[in-house]
């Protein structure tokens, strides 16, 4: 590690969100340090072998619906550094049985005209936002804070502060309501409870805005694109340095974390005021993932092919049996069905597999630190819209919420969105603060997903981070991002 007297920022931990603080402060001309304890930089967004040789796969997530709207990652030459993004024909299926899957697709029409009845009611629930879509992002990607723009905000509002089983009222075909309810799902929490609306509506209007992209050779190619970027800024990234105490830190003016508050309180709990304290410790974590990565011998042979061209495939049923999932595992009880998630890369990027063969995951939510193993339960969900997807299967590497968090201490419990996403959590995460990543010590900010606006691969919890402490620690101000490129701008694309 280089032995300097006294750095601008240290940031710790290089996933995501500690690699987008560190960008947005180095390029404002500050000395940044990222220290980071596994062996390579990206927390979850990293690729590696898993299985078989040649088989490379996502060790978390794949696909990236929040990349595609993120206007700091947006505002980065990512495409220098070697990131392409692909988008699928299909941002989302949700097969049914005996009947066509009901599908998200770019254009909010076309999504209608599956939806047959319910069609109408679909283009009523998202076109009036999509009309507003660029205004409301810098308000929804970001802490709670007096809206930019109040109408637009308060339309969202009046949607998204419900629970999903309320919209859910103006379909009346199983089609729209599964389609609605598996996107609503991604909140990890009860489709009766609020605001899981909030998640499907920004998953269905990512969707429709800009597709749900995949990185060109795996979410891995996101982090070494942002840490190329970072080196060319001037700043440094030291691995395998695991940090237990503050004071093991050097010395810097400011030190941004990306942990959850259970690790802030490991690492930290001494300098602490007993009110902040108390704080972290009522923070909650949500139900957890239970993963699985596969070899496949073929593609998976799904009875609707639309489904392969989908980015996702949620396997969960009706709008009913998705509720009934996601209520057992808010009660930490493991539901017979699980709520599945499926995803096969190769079917749009080859390269990921030797020549023929594919790789696919599917994981799917278990109750917080559920102990059990869950591959049965999740490949009779897959068999279920794909038979014969067992005679595929050359090899799988299974990881349940304890093995999650020991790869990554940030999966607290399995939790993958850093926290649960409830009413309170949502924009206030994590104590309520009206500055969310300052801490009482001075110089300590937070820039983890357990901050605003929570998980995903986006960078923007740790850009607001950076310019908290710009703002607070250096007096000045950030670029602001309105004055750079929209999202897709300059990036290399392909479908």
């Amino acid at each position: 590690m280089s032995h300097r007297t006294e750095r601008d920022a240290i940031v710790v931990g290089a996933g995501p969100n500690g690699l987008a603080a560190a960008v947005a402060l180095a390029r404002e001309g500050l000395d940044v340090l990222v220290i980071e304890g596994a062996a390579k930089p990206g927390g979850g967004t990293r690729t590696a072998e898993l299985t078989l040789p040649g088989f490379r796969h996502d060790v978390c997530s794949t696909v990236h619906p929040l990349a595609a709207v993120s206007p700091f990652l947006a505002s980065l030459p990512l495409h220098k550094h070697g990131l392409e993004w692909i988008e699928p024909p299909l941002p989302c299926a949700h097969p049914l049985a005996d009947r066509p899957a009901a599908l998200l697709t770019r254009d909010p029409g076309s999504t209608a005209a599956g939806l047959g009845n319910d069609g109408p009611a679909w283009t009523g629930l998202v076109d009036p936002l999509l009309e507003h879509w660029s205004d409301l992002l810098p308000d929804l990607l970001g802490p709670l804070h007096r809206p930019r723009y109040p109408r637009a905000m308060a339309r969202f509002g009046l949607l998204g502060l419900r629970p999903a089983t309320v919209i859910a009222r103006r379909f009346r075909e199983d089609g729209a309501r599964a389609l609605w309810a598996g996107l609503c799902a991604h909140s990890f929490l009860p489709l009766e409870q609020s605001p899981s609306a909030a998640i499907g509506l920004v998953l269905a209007l990512t969707g429709h805005a800009s597709g749900w992209p995949i990185a060109r050779g795996g979410s891995g190619m996101i982090t070494e694109a942002l840490a190329a970027h970072l080196v060319t800024l001037g700043g440094e990234i030291h691995t395998g340095s695991r940090v237990s105490r503050l004071e093991e830190l050097p010395t810097a003016r400011a030190v941004l974390l990306n942990v959850t508050p259970r690790q802030l309180l490991s690492i930290g709990r001494e300098k602490l005021p007993a009110r902040y304290v108390r704080r972290l410790e009522r923070y909650r974590y949500g139900p957890a993932a239970f993963k699985l990565d596969y070899a496949l011998a073929e593609p998976v042979p799904w009875t609707d092919p639309m489904c392969a061209r989908a980015s996702t495939v949620h396997l969960g049923g009706t709008l009913e049996d998705v509720a009934t999932a996601e209520r057992s595992c808010a009660r930490g009880e493991m539901p017979a069905r699980p709520f599945v998630l499926f995803s096969q890369p190769t079917a749009f990027d080859a390269g990921r597999a030797p020549a023929g063969r594919h790789v696919g995951w599917a994981y799917a939510h278990v109750p917080h630190g559920w102990p059990g193993d869950a591959t049965d339960m999740i490949e009779t969900q897959i068999e279920r819209f794909a038979p014969g997807f067992k005679d595929l299967i050359l090899e799988r590497i299974a990881r349940g919420p304890r093995a999650l968090e020991q790869d990554n201490p940030n999966l607290v419990g399995g939790d993958i969105n850093g926290g649960a996403l409830d009413l309170r959590q949502l924009f206030a995460r994590p104590t309520g603060l009206l500055d969310p990543y300052k801490t009482p010590v001075e110089g300590l900010f937070l820039c983890s997903s357990s901050t605003p606006p929570g998980g995903g691969v986006h960078g923007m919890c740790g850009w607001h981070a950076a310019r908290s402490v710009l703002r607070k620690v250096f007096g000045r101000r950030a670029t602001p991002l309105t004055s750079l490129r929209r999202p897709w701008a300059g990036a290399s694309m392909s479908t």
